[in-house]
């Protein structure tokens, strides 16, 4: 089980996240009040899909032995109020000496990444107060 802890003092926006080893400053923007010290939380969970993809491409490509020498993940993240449905759009960029079928193959990997199948499966959210 992965536990993230997230803390906001009287700083306007600036939030410590810590995870059991590293820790992050979420932040607004300057535009919404904040100080843009780092990532919004949308840009967060942007964030998280995008580095998963180049962590699962890198891993099959290396258990493949093919040659895979970068991968540029690109994702884009949206509310449409109108449809009230959120929408992310993903653009891949693999660089090496692969041919079409490894391509495909990775783009096909790229669907099996362990936060698209999060993002792309219901999700439960339970909320205590302490």
């Amino acid at each position: 089980m992965i536990q993230i802890t997230a803390h906001i003092g009287a700083e306007l926006y600036k939030t410590e996240v810590k995870s059991a080893s590293n820790t992050i400053i979420s932040d607004e923007p300057e535009s919404a009040g904040g100080k843009d010290l780092g990532f919004a939380p949308k840009e967060l969970l942007a964030s998280s899909l995008a580095a998963c993809t180049c962590i699962t491409l890198r891993m099959y490509a290396n258990r493949k032995g093919w040659d895979l020498t970068d991968v540029k993940v690109e994702v884009t993240f949206e509310k449409d109020l109108t449809e009230n449905k959120s929408k992310m759009m993903r653009n891949i960029q693999l660089f090496g000496n692969l041919d079409d079928i490894q391509k495909a193959r990775l783009l096909n990997i790229a669907d099996r990444c362990p936060m698209h199948q999060i993002l792309t499966n219901p999700i439960e959210i339970t909320t205590e107060l302490n």
